[in-house]
């Protein structure tokens, strides 16, 4: 018995010192679950709105190309939305207009153009990498096809990381306009590789 104690004892002091590296060493929770009521509920009121137009601020910044311009974005249905990009004069950069089945983008020297898939064509006509098809749900603050996420403090999209092909998207929420119902993002900036895409919303009309 005495021996049994002994051990005992010996094995304590061990004991605690593992204790208190696994405190120090417990991993910090990533934010508030995706699974929680509260996002659930917010998800579902963004996916409600049928109709919205937001205009900003648009940098895209990359080791072959920069441009700074004023955007205007408008979804009028899940399967119509424009955009465009204006320079600081306010003449036309980029004018996109998506419906089913159809695309037509007219550049900056007024030449128009037809297909069906609206990322390439961009990339071609401009050679700016944008995932269109997942902005429009970023822009929002909806994580679209991605299912790596992560939420804020208030159940709002704080961080989102998406592999498309061989390109690994990350985007990060930096504000929310909290004057509109539901709240919709005001700063977001995407990143894939050396590219760099800004967005600023000024403001929003929600229907």
């Amino acid at each position: 018995m005495p021996l049994i104690t002994l051990r005992c004892l010996r094995l304590l002091p061990l004991a605690s010192v593992l204790l208190t590296a696994c405190s120090l060493h417990q991993p910090t929770s990533p934010g508030k679950s995706p699974t929680s009521p509260e996002w659930q509920q917010h998800q579902q009121k963004v996916q409600q709105l049928s109709q919205y137009q937001t205009r900003g601020s648009f940098a895209y910044i990359s080791d072959s190309k920069k441009l700074y311009a004023r955007f205007y974005w408008e979804e009028s249905s899940s399967q119509r939305y424009r955009l465009l990009l204006t320079n600081p004069l306010g003449s036309t950069e980029l004018e996109l207009s998506a419906q089913p089945g159809s695309v037509q983008i007219a550049d900056n020297q007024g030449k128009r153009y037809v297909g069906k898939d609206a990322e390439d064509m961009v990339r071609q006509l401009t050679g700016m990498a944008i995932p269109l098809n997942n902005l429009r749900q970023w822009i929002i603050g909806l994580p679209g096809d991605a299912s790596d996420f992560s939420l804020d403090d208030r159940f709002l999209l704080n961080k989102v990381n998406y592999r498309q092909g061989d390109q690994n998207w990350s985007v990060s929420y930096q504000s929310y306009n909290q004057k509109v119902n539901p709240p919709l993002p005001e700063s977001l900036e995407l990143t894939q590789g050396e590219q760099r895409i800004k967005l600023k919303m000024d403001n929003w009309i929600v229907k």
